[in-house]
Parts: structure tokens; C-alpha cells; sequence
């Protein structure tokens, strides 16, 4: 097996394998722009979600006043 071989081989794998649902998405767009800019919206729908759930976390550890530190303030 040659280095050549070896990239032609994940080529293969990508094209052949793991583009297919963005394959099958192309062809949707033909038919359909709304179907297939529905994986897009729900993308951006997750994202938003996690965006205000990390916001949320963020503001309940700035507002957390216990001590957390181990070392002694006045040695």
C-alpha cells in the first residue's frame, strides 16, 4: 500500500460514504428551498438553546458567593 493509495482511499470514504446526506440535501434544493434549508434553521435553533443555557450557567457562577479557593488569604 502506497501513500497514494492510502488518500485515495479517504477520498473514496468521504465521497462515496459520508456525503450522502449532503448529496441527498443538493438534490432536495432543487425541489424544495425551504425543505432543505430546514437542517439549517434547526441548526441554528440547537445553537441558540445552547448559546442561552451557557448564559445561564455563566450568570448562576457569577452570582455563586461561596468560597472555592483552598489557599489561606493571610498566610
Amino acid at each position: 500500500m502506497t501513500w497514494k493509495g492510502f488518500w485515495e482511499g479517504i477520498a473514496s470514504l468521504f465521497e462515496d460514504f459520508l456525503f450522502i446526506p449532503y448529496d441527498a440535501l443538493m438534490k432536495l434544493e432543487l425541489d424544495s428551498w425551504w425543505l432543505a434549508n430546514i437542517v439549517s434553521w434547526i441548526f441554528l435553533l440547537i445553537g441558540a438553546a445552547a448559546f442561552i443555557y451557557w448564559l445561564g450557567k455563566l450568570r448562576d457562577f457569577n452570582e455563586n458567593t461561596e468560597v472555592t479557593y483552598t489557599y489561606d488569604e493571610n498566610p
